[in-house]
């Protein structure tokens, strides 16, 4: 007797394909902004001195970098030559200018001194000072036009003058000046304006000197072991946007804060969902009730307005109409939305169903179970609104008053002790103070005020704690802006501040 083939038996997959990547989205979101913050992390620790404490005083990452340049196991300073051989911390001039006018300038003229800046002689090292320039541009109005001589000269120290360079003028003239007059750092020279006898005075005369300007730090850094970068102007605020405290700030943010709206985002539209999910079973039993079968009520109902709902009582309205049960319908919405309210409301109308109870009765109940949680729900937010309010203001007052101190008593307390030493006030004795370093501290307690006042909101108001990684990131956005645009001015991060071209006030004759 032959033996019968068993029956292949074909199972046919009846529900649509899912195409919700949320999970997917959010592990690549968090990847990543994990990936860019512990490399803004890594950047700051080696700039922080918290780990890693070169005894030449250079941040770690540019002894790392420039290794044959910068010996982190000897405790010397970097000259000017050690920066030069870092491709980091080459140093390009700064122009410096001095404008003056002078009034009724006649025979036999008016002269005047500055002094041109320059790197100092301990700093520069093996290396010579790099040449520099001088520019002089002028305007010369008198009431009739007369000759003159524009000069600039060098005074020794036994009083003897060696002019650099000199030019003849003629007043009311567009063309008054000297170029690419060479000068030395660190000297004394004059401007001479030299008027003969039998010419008409000047009535004014006005001049701008522009140098060449080095001071052997780098325009990047100030050499005090902590990087401050490029400066930013935008409008009246001078920024340095990459100096190293901003990589911890913009470490945290970036760790959590993509993610956390990504999250956020999803979380309200499941939100969303569930706002029409009760209206959508109250019209669902309305249409039951009128004689209507379940799937052309459904395909009435997918032409109407439920907002983000929409989609998925189209995806209902296909899979009814290939003959799936209702209930297994109700069942792969509850999987996709999956949330607890939605699964709350099938698992009621599943239950009924299966004892035998009215299928309309079952979808209002449900219905009105729906709206009451999210009644419910909504008392909780309205009710913890004010909690949350609370741990704002709190973090903004406590901010406010950080950025406060940063910017008003710390440099009045390092200003009474420029020079370097302690001084007594009364019975109190101050030492002194950097005020790069209490600026550092404050920005860190206002970070993890953030961080912690943000995961309690975010907790206290949805129970996620990627609500609480939104709040966190927005109140580290604040105090990023706060600082980098309050506290962190160049005088107080340690910016080396300009001498400028040292000059004489007032004029004296020429010779």
């Amino acid at each position: 007797m032959a033996r019968k083939k068993g029956k292949k038996k074909i199972k046919v997959r009846l529900e649509l394909p899912k195409d919700d990547n949320t999970e997917t989205n959010f592990t690549i979101i968090l990847v990543l902004g994990m990936m860019i913050g512990m490399s803004c992390m890594g950047f700051w620790i080696t700039n922080a001195d918290l780990v890693f404490k070169p005894m030449n005083n250079m941040p770690m990452f540019l002894n790392l970098a420039c290794p044959d340049s910068f010996d982190p196991n000897v405790p010397v300073p970097p000259t000017y030559a050690d920066n030069e051989s870092c491709f980091l911390t080459k140093e390009s001039p700064s122009i410096e200018t001095w404008t003056e006018e002078w009034d009724k300038v006649g025979s036999p003229g008016a002269a005047a001194f500055f002094v041109v800046p320059g790197i100092e002689q301990q700093r520069l090292g093996s290396m010579p000072h790099p040449p520099q320039t001088a520019d002089v541009s002028c305007t010369a109005e008198a009431d009739n036009s007369g000759t003159f001589t524009l000069s600039i000269v060098e005074r020794a120290f036994d009083m003897t003058v060696t002019t650099i360079a000199t030019q003849g003028m003629v007043s009311n003239s567009e063309e008054c000046g000297l170029t690419n007059v060479p000068v030395q750092a660190n000297k004394q020279y004059e401007i001479w304006v030299e008027v003969p006898a039998d010419q008409p005075a000047i009535r004014t005369f006005e001049f701008t000197i522009s140098v060449e300007s080095y001071d052997g730090i780098p325009e990047n850094m100030n050499n005090k072991s902590l990087w401050i970068g490029p400066e930013v102007n935008i409008g009246p605020f001078p920024l340095h946007p990459t100096i190293f405290v901003n990589f911890f700030g913009l470490g945290l943010l970036i760790m959590v804060f993509p993610a956390a709206l990504y999250s956020d985002a999803q979380a309200r539209k499941i939100k969303a969902i569930e706002d029409k999910f009760p209206d959508f079973l109250r019209d669902l039993a309305e249409y039951w009730k009128g004689g209507l079968s379940m799937v052309v009520s459904v395909r009435t109902l997918a032409r109407s307005e439920y907002g983000a709902l929409n989609n998925d009582i189209q995806k209902m309205s296909d899979q009814l109409s290939w003959g799936i049960p209702f209930g297994d319908v109700m069942k792969m919405f509850a999987n996709r939305v999956n949330t607890p309210l939605v699964h709350r409301a099938v698992s009621l109308i599943d239950e009924a169903n299966k004892a035998g109870g009215k299928i309309s009765d079952i979808l209002v109940t449900a219905a009105n179970d729906s709206r009451e949680i999210k009644f419910l729900e909504g008392e909780r937010v309205r009710a913890i609104a004010s909690y949350i309010s609370v741990i704002w203001v709190s973090y903004l007052v406590f901010m406010g008053v950080i950025v406060v101190l940063s910017k008003v008593f710390i440099p009045a307390i390092a200003s009474s002790n420029s020079g370097g030493e302690s001084e007594s006030i009364g019975n109190m004795q101050i030492n002194a103070v950097d005020p790069l370093f209490f600026l550092v501290v404050f920005f860190y307690g206002v970070s993890a005020q953030a961080v912690g006042n943000g995961a309690m909101a975010g907790l206290m108001a949805t129970g996620r704690l990627a609500n609480g990684m939104k709040h966190s990131g927005y109140m580290l956005i604040l105090a990023l802006v706060a600082f980098n645009f309050v506290a962190f001015s160049p005088d107080l991060i340690g910016v080396p501040m300009s001498e400028g071209l040292v000059h004489s006030i007032g004029r004296v004759a020429p010779g």
